[in-house]
């Protein structure tokens, strides 16, 4: 419940995480992907940045091109520094010669820390990914003409090799 204007502040820094987080994967730019976590943050049986950026990458490597749209953010502050929240998403994703909906609640914790250039919202740990269902689209987009836009209203477009630079990047090992 926002009930100050530190409330609204948290809130709205708090959403951008998954904004950026959604752009961040679908861009396969890991900088800023490893950059919306705490420094401390766990995954597995290890601690940081570089550990998580690992586990990312053994993760993306697995799929093509992803597609993340971020709907519903419940936000509930459990102390001025601490917040855990609800994120509704719809993604798409590429799974070899399949191409798959999926409906994904995150559930998030959120941490406050003050560095040099002010009080910075991240996220406290690694998401937790849950479906309501994932599910095959009976055609993959990725097989599809080129859409020439505006020429065509449907059809393979462009993103994400010539929308960011980072994808080239990422899929030639310069991560």
């Amino acid at each position: 419940m926002i009930t100050s204007l530190d409330d609204v502040l948290a809130h709205a820094q708090i959403r951008e995480l998954a904004h950026r987080y959604s752009l961040a994967l679908d861009s396969r730019d890991m900088d800023m992907l490893v950059d919306l976590f705490a420094e401390d943050v766990r995954t597995g049986d290890e601690v940081g940045r570089e550990a998580l950026r690992r586990s990312f990458d053994g993760m993306m490597r697995e799929v093509g091109i992803t597609i993340l749209n971020v709907g519903t953010h419940v936000i509930e502050r459990d102390g001025p520094d601490d917040a855990r929240g609800w994120v509704y998403a719809w993604g798409q994703i590429q799974d070899g010669d399949r191409w798959i909906i999926q409906s994904i609640l995150y559930t998030d914790r959120y941490v406050r820390r003050t560095g040099p250039s002010g009080d910075r919202w991240y996220f406290a740990r690694h998401r937790r990914h849950r479906l309501w269902y994932g599910a095959e689209v009976g055609v993959n987009p990725l097989t599809l003409p080129p859409a020439n836009w505006p020429e065509h209203h449907d059809g393979m477009g462009d993103v994400p090799a010539a929308a960011f630079p980072t994808w080239a990047r990422y899929w030639e090992g310069q991560s």
